[in-house]
Order: C-alpha cells, then sequence, then structure tokens
C-alpha cells in the first residue's frame, strides 16, 4: 500500500553514491550522496533535469563555468550538455529528470 523509506537518509557519505528512487513514463528521481573531495565525473543527462540540493556544498561544472551550490538551494540543467560535479562537503541531492 504505502510505505515511508529511508533511502536518503541512510545513504551513505562513501565518495559516490546513486540510488533510483522512483522511475516512470514521465520522470527519474535519483538520490546522490558526494563524499567531501569526491568527484562525479564527467557525464551527461538524457533529459533536461533539476538538482535539489538537500545538505552539503558542491560546485557543478558546466559549460566550463562553476556554479555553487548549497544546501535547499536548486539548478536547472539542459539534456545531452557535459557537467561534472565537486563536493566541498558530504553532500546530498535529488536530481530530477
Amino acid at each position: 500500500m504505502y510505505t515511508i523509506q529511508n533511502t536518503i537518509k541512510s545513504q551513505e557519505f562513501n565518495k559516490l553514491q546513486v540510488q533510483k528512487l522512483a522511475t516512470t513514463k514521465a520522470f527519474e528521481i535519483l538520490s546522490i550522496s558526494l563524499e567531501k573531495d569526491a568527484v562525479f565525473p564527467t557525464h551527461t543527462s538524457p533529459t533536461d533535469a533539476q538538482l535539489i540540493m538537500l545538505e552539503g556544498d558542491i560546485i557543478f561544472h558546466i559549460h566550463g563555468e562553476p556554479y555553487h551550490i548549497k544546501a535547499q538551494q536548486n539548478f536547472s540543467f539542459p539534456k545531452e550538455t557535459e557537467h561534472w560535479v565537486s563536493a566541498n562537503e558530504n553532500s546530498k541531492f535529488l536530481i530530477i529528470r
């Protein structure tokens, strides 16, 4: 029926961790944890995406520009555009795409 999950809360800070929280025909939600000084290497998103910062502090690198994103901020980015992320501190964020 209905369940409450603690996936985000229990997700460890161990370099880079990615977990799918939900997948439908319309969207996908990824939970990402990034340990301090870890890097999410260069990649692209298959669709336009929204990053929602839950906790921590990251630098989102896209088009050669760094964007400093902190807890409780959000950031939109386009599909098929190379980007990478570095963590200034232990961080958790959601990607909705």
